[in-house]
């Protein structure tokens, strides 16, 4: 593939900005669009302090909310990877479903819109969607069968944060079919790296265990209910690498989920950040906070058949290295 000219939305969060510099290394234009919630200007520089990208010219921090905004950004570009989404660890999430709702409805409802009215000649449109957005009643435990595509529907998505991706999967598929925009929808199970938001007030559970570990004994280390729910990581740069491969192979091909196959409980998860951290923490669990789903993990067949995909990083290299970089920045705070 040549030069290509891409949009990404949500490109300065943990996803998009580990993806924004595989595409500029690749010698492609890219633009940003991101409204600086979770992401941060500072993960779209280089390992020397530099943008990655003009930040003048190709950096706009747009509310996705409103519509139209993207509208003058289309003129030439080829694809868009559309990651931007409001979205937090399970206590936000439930604390705020519906305005979490109402608000990935407006963003996914107006970027495809925008693109309906002004980005006819796009290539290819990829959509990240969430294993979230899967039955509730499969997602029973640690041991309950990997999740297939098909099993979306009949739908029943536990929180609205789910259903809110759901729509905006409905939405790209109706845009596909009308407009011949070729889309891909990438069911992203529980992304885990750097960088990343590491406040336990809106962070996820891996890099808010890694935070705690770090800052024990001054804070306790408490894990949020049980530990015996459980979850299927997988991390930002085998995320980047499925977004890459459905650019050039799963445009049209539907949904196609992207985790492993495998769900690790968040016990396991808490014992293996502190092992890293080498500290003699003891374990505190909350039984009062929620979990949410009791676990899941993917069938991830067509990923591998589609798109050659399986995931690579392996789960303790891949715990150490946030360790460490979350490590690095608090001590550059301090």
């Amino acid at each position: 593939m040549g030069k290509q000219k891409f949009l990404v939305t949500g490109g300065a969060g943990m996803i998009g900005s580990t993806l924004v510099k595989r595409l500029v290394n690749e010698g492609h234009d890219v633009i940003v669009v991101d409204n600086l919630w979770r992401g941060s200007r500072e993960y779209l520089k280089d390992d020397n302090g530099g943008d990655i990208i003009d930040m003048e010219k190709s950096f706009f921090e747009y509310d996705l909310k409103k519509p139209g905004v993207i509208d003058d950004l289309l003129n030439g570009v080829d694809y868009i990877y559309h990651l931007a989404d409001i979205v937090a660890g399970i206590g936000y999430v439930f604390n705020n479903q519906g305005s979490l709702f109402r608000d990935n409805f407006l963003i996914n409802s107006n970027i495809i819109d925008s693109v309906r009215r002004c980005g006819t000649n796009i290539k290819g449109f990829i959509y990240v969607g969430t294993a979230c957005s899967f039955p509730a009643e499969m997602q029973t435990g640690i041991d309950a069968p990997p999740l297939r595509e098909q099993d979306q529907y009949p739908a029943s998505p536990e929180s609205a944060y789910g259903w809110s991706k759901l729509m905006g999967e409905y939405e790209a598929f109706l845009m596909e079919k009308e407009l011949c925009i070729p889309v891909s929808v990438l069911s992203l199970h529980n992304v885990y790296g750097a960088p990343s938001d590491f406040n336990p007030a809106t962070s996820q559970v891996i890099p808010a265990l890694v935070y705690k570990a770090i800052c024990w004994p001054v804070d306790p280390f408490v894990v949020w209910g049980s530990g015996s729910q459980g979850r299927a990581f997988v991390h930002v740069d085998d995320v980047v690498d499925a977004l890459l491969l459905t650019m050039a192979h799963g445009l049209g091909k539907g949904v196609i989920q992207i985790g492993p196959d495998v769900c690790i409980s968040i016990k396991e998860i808490a014992e293996t950040v502190v092992e890293i951290s080498g500290k003699p923490i003891d374990i505190q669990y909350d039984m009062t906070k929620p979990e949410g789903d009791r676990g899941r993990c993917a069938d991830y067949s067509k990923a591998r058949a589609v798109l050659g995909w399986e995931p690579q990083i392996d789960l303790k290299a891949g715990l150490t290295s946030l360790y460490q970089w979350v490590e690095r920045r608090l001590d550059d705070n301090r």
